[in-house]
């Protein structure tokens, strides 16, 4: 029996196959769970639909997370389908260009809101709605970075974010705990993803994180969704409000 069989998986944030979430989707896919995927829009539907086909997925709806309404279609579609929810990964995280590339002091009031809406507050949304198809406990999965914890060059206000981001975590993982819903978050280190590239220098930080990790290369995609699925087995029963480093060891670098 394969470690996720029987499991209904939730894979928020896949923009291609490129991305993160694609590869959680494909080592859950892999591991027997049933995938249900998003996409942000019709633009971005035709880049998901050959990760959606790789992983088998049993659904593939549309979830922009500033659309009211949309989140809860998602999660009304899962009831209707299933009766269930075992596993939530959300990989989404937004910050208008502008404030991105600027300095922390002079973010804006209102792309500063945007960011913390679409990357952080949309996490506390899904594990409201998760939480009653949960009825045999589960796991919610986030994606952070260490520039939440330290400061990282050219990251800029998406540090304090992700940083507000582990808080959620860890307030959801105390607050859904009794219902058996364990909360955690993944760190992984620079990928050549679509959203890292948006960040300044990146090339810099890619190169800069090869160097420095102890095992002198990369992470891959392939990496993350390995972490993912020993998570959301049931032998990490004990693991909640923590940070998974996929980072080939970089973090522990001063």
């Amino acid at each position: 029996m394969k470690p996720l069989e029987g499991k209904v998986a939730l894979v928020v944030g896949v923009a291609n196959a490129h991305s993160i979430a694609a590869g959680c989707a494909q080592a859950f896919a892999d591991a027997g769970a049933e995938v249900v995927m998003t996409y942000v829009n019709e633009a971005a539907k035709p880049y998901v639909q050959p990760v959606a086909d790789a992983v088998r997925a049993q659904m593939l709806l549309p979830l922009d997370v500033e659309i009211d309404g949309q989140m809860e279609a998602v999660f009304d579609a899962i009831k209707d389908k299933y009766g269930q929810l075992d596993i939530v990964v959300h990989s989404i995280a937004y910050c208008p260009k502008d404030d991105l590339h600027g300095r922390v002091v002079d973010c804006s009031r209102a792309g500063f809101a945007q960011a913390m809406d679409i990357s952080v507050h949309s996490l506390i949304r899904m594990a409201r709605l998760a939480e009653p198809l949960m009825t045999k406990g589960g796991t919610i999965l986030t994606m952070t970075y260490y520039g939440g914890e330290k400061v990282v060059d050219h990251y800029n206000i998406m540090g304090p974010v992700k940083a507000a981001l582990e808080g959620v975590m860890r307030a959801l993982s105390v607050e859904l705990g009794p219902k058996k819903i364990r909360v955690n978050a993944i760190s992984p280190g620079p990928l050549k993803t679509r959203a890292g590239s948006g960040i300044a220098h990146f090339d810099e930080l890619i190169n800069a994180a090869r160097k420095r990790a102890p095992e002198k290369n990369l992470i891959s995609i392939e990496d993350v969704g390995n972490v993912a699925v020993m998570l959301a087995r049931d032998g990490a029963r004990a693991v909640s409000g923590d940070v998974a480093y996929v980072d080939g060891g970089l973090h522990v670098r001063a």
